[in-house]
């Protein structure tokens, strides 16, 4: 095997991360019990598809992300396709906001997100509300908006160095 192969495998691999990495946050399904911290909690998957929808829509794919969502309700206990539809609602928000921004910015972006995960989580919890009869707590949906969204700013710096070290190096090669 030449060395030229094992870059490119490698190069794969690393293309691949986000998706990697939406498969293993919906698997694991987190929280921060252990902590004590009773309204901290936020919603990676969230953050990870709209950003990676927003900048590079080619890496996760409508088809994986639905995937994605189907596992996420297996693991939750909500029933099936209510998370499919909540993570595909955050990709037309980010294709949409892709389609109309001419120059990036990433406060516009993360006001957007704002917007983004309310209209999602509300859809979500609507469903939840008035078909199935879920009881939701309000007070750890509303921790829930609002770490989500303060932790996109962290996020999309971290998940930008990423992009610029991968996807920019490929075209430069």
């Amino acid at each position: 095997m030449s060395i030229e192969s094992k870059k490119t495998i490698f190069f794969k691999i690393l293309e691949s991360a986000p998706l990697i990495l939406l498969f293993i946050s919906v698997l694991n399904e987190f929280d921060f019990n252990y902590l004590n911290y009773k309204y901290f909690s936020f919603n990676f998957p969230f953050i990870l598809i709209y950003y990676w929808s927003l900048k590079r829509s080619d890496s996760l794919g409508y088809g994986f992300i639905f995937i994605a969502g189907l596992f996420n309700d297996v693991v939750i206990g909500f029933p099936t396709g209510l998370s499919s539809l909540t993570y595909l609602i955050i990709c037309g928000f980010a294709a949409y906001l892709r389609n109309i921004t001419l120059h990036p910015n990433i406060i516009n972006d993360w006001l957007f997100f704002l917007l983004t995960i309310l209209v999602a989580t509300s859809v979500n919890y609507f469903l939840l509300i008035t078909i199935f009869k879920v009881d939701v707590n309000y007070y750890d949906l509303t921790g829930n908006i609002f770490f989500t969204f303060l932790f996109y700013y962290i996020f999309s710096f971290i998940f930008e160095f990423y992009y610029k070290k991968v996807f920019k190096r490929k075209k430069n090669d």
